[in-house]
């Protein structure tokens, strides 16, 4: 496994650390993983839609810098494809397999832009559900380590 989770924001909670170091550690055993925060810009408390759509671009911008030319990116957004743990450990080995690096993008509280979501090379719902970002890479982190251990052929609790 080679992978990277890009994100807006920072775990500013101590809880969230905690939880993502443990899910890092854990994954460690399967290959490399790496976590790249870009900055979340300030949002208004009452923003239009070209002011979001803005700050969207910009955030947007700072993340695909962040993306290398042959990386397989998997845009997290509510949109996207939901599937089973085991129907993702498949998707994820084969996107492994090719050796190429593996990001993971989450946007911030706006979303992503167009163009991030126009480089993806897949889209993946957890949920109908909006969650906070920094659960979300918590979700994420867990849902990588349980496809690993799919992948392995170990158990891993229901």
């Amino acid at each position: 496994m080679n992978a990277a989770i890009l994100c807006v924001g920072k775990l500013k909670e101590r809880y969230w650390r905690e939880a993502a170091a443990e899910y890092e550690k854990r994954l460690t055993r399967y290959g490399k993983i790496e976590v790249i925060e870009i900055p979340d810009l300030p949002e208004p408390a009452k923003v239009s839609q070209s002011e979001e759509e803005r700050i969207r671009n910009e955030e947007g911008t700072a993340l695909l810098r962040k993306i290398r030319q042959d990386d397989l990116v998997i845009a997290l957004m509510i949109e996207g494809k939901q599937m089973d743990s085991p129907a993702l450990s498949k998707v994820l080995q084969s996107f492994y397999d090719t050796g190429r690096r593996v990001v993971f993008v989450i946007g911030g509280s706006l979303g992503l832009s167009k163009q991030v979501v126009g480089r993806a090379d897949q889209c993946l719902s957890f949920s109908p559900l909006t969650f906070p970002h920094q659960l979300a890479r918590i979700m994420l982190l867990e849902q990588i380590y349980r496809g690993c251990k799919i992948a392995a052929g170990e158990r891993y609790h229901k």
